[in-house]
């Protein structure tokens, strides 16, 4: 596990990397503007109907961008500029937060080290395409396993600057 101590400095001193970093066997970098949406329902059919998306049915399964985080709520991660229809007046909630996350990248073959040394999950039986919610040290994040070796972890924006650091302070070999 990374130890906050390390890195639990002023918020001064931290600094969000605009530029992906190398370390030995990994890269973190920005996943890139995107548009992102709280999708929530009890009838998952209307909300489909709604966003005009497939819905995947299983938490922790994806479908086009969206995730399954809960038995009534999903997760879109979407194109840069991506407008959803509100669904006004159906019982449906499609929220944009696309100003709340944003996305990071760990790739390589020592991603899978440097997200596990702070989050509790198993994360090496977590098949390719799966997602979930978890924590990293004590920050949610949203886990996507997007290929073997590649990760997209969603943060909110006020947790980002520690997140990327944290991240950083697992790399070997970092360097940027």
């Amino acid at each position: 596990m990374v130890e906050i101590a390390e890195i639990a400095v002023s918020a001064a001193e931290l600094k969000l990397g605009t530029e992906p970093v190398q370390g030995a066997g990994v890269r973190l970098s920005h996943a890139g503007p995107r548009s992102r949406y709280s999708l929530r329902a009890r009838d998952a059919k209307v909300l489909a109907e709604v966003v005009g998306r497939t819905l995947p049915g299983k938490i922790g399964d994806q479908a086009e961008g969206v995730i399954c985080l809960g038995p009534d709520e999903w997760y879109a991660i979407l194109a840069e500029d991506t407008v959803l229809p509100r669904g006004e007046g159906l019982p449906v909630s499609v929220t944009d937060v696309s100003s709340r996350a944003l996305g990071l990248v760990l790739e390589g073959p020592a991603a899978l080290a440097v997200l596990s040394s702070g989050c509790p999950l198993d994360l090496a039986n977590m098949g390719v395409g799966r997602a979930t919610r978890t924590v990293f040290e004590t920050v949610e994040i949203v886990v996507w396993r997007e290929a073997e070796d590649r990760w997209h972890v969603e943060v909110w924006r006020s947790f980002a600057t520690w997140l990327w650091n944290a991240f950083l302070a697992a790399m070997p070999g970092a360097h940027g």
